[in-house]
């Protein structure tokens, strides 16, 4: 498998979600060397805080697949995933996992802890870390620091739900 062509794709999807001012991370599903679903966070696009890429991705493939188990799906990400998305990576049965940089804060493929791993649970996942980390590292870090600058521009944030709001 030529992990850097696939993820040259994910970073594309990373890529459109930054111009829409989403959280600039692309994810890309393959199967049998075929790249059967991408998809970039779309969190801010449809008020949903699941609406990340990996969920949107393996939703796509298991459609395309016309089943939920991903057992034979490599995922490619942008940035290491979050606990909920590695869940649903698990559950999806997902044979492998590549993704380009770490993700210090929430990071569930062995930077923060290792869900994808962890050996208790019912399926565990290969994992391929680094691959193209830098260019995905450099847009994350260019889109956050933007952000400051900009004043968030582009973000909502609700004030409903907020004590004192």
């Amino acid at each position: 498998m030529n992990h850097e062509y696939y993820m040259q794709i994910a970073l594309q999807q990373a890529r459109e979600a930054c111009a829409k001012g989403e959280i600039p991370v692309g994810a890309v599903a393959v199967y049998q060397g075929e790249i059967i679903a991408a998809a970039h966070n779309e969190k801010e696009q449809r008020q949903d805080a699941t609406a990340h890429a990996e969920i949107l991705a393996m939703q796509r493939a298991a459609a395309h697949l016309k089943q939920w188990r991903l057992d034979e799906v490599t995922l490619y990400c942008t940035m290491e995933p979050c606990p909920m998305c590695a869940g649903a990576m698990i559950n999806n049965r997902l044979k492998r996992l590549v993704y380009g940089c770490r993700d210090d804060k929430a990071g569930s493929a062995g930077s923060v802890i290792d869900l994808v791993r962890y050996p208790g649970l019912n399926h565990q996942i290969l994992v391929q870390e680094g691959v193209l980390g830098q260019e995905s590292a450099d847009l994350l870090t260019s889109f956050f620091t933007n952000l400051r600058r900009d004043g968030r521009v582009g973000r909502r944030r609700s004030t409903r739900n907020r004590v004192g709001g």
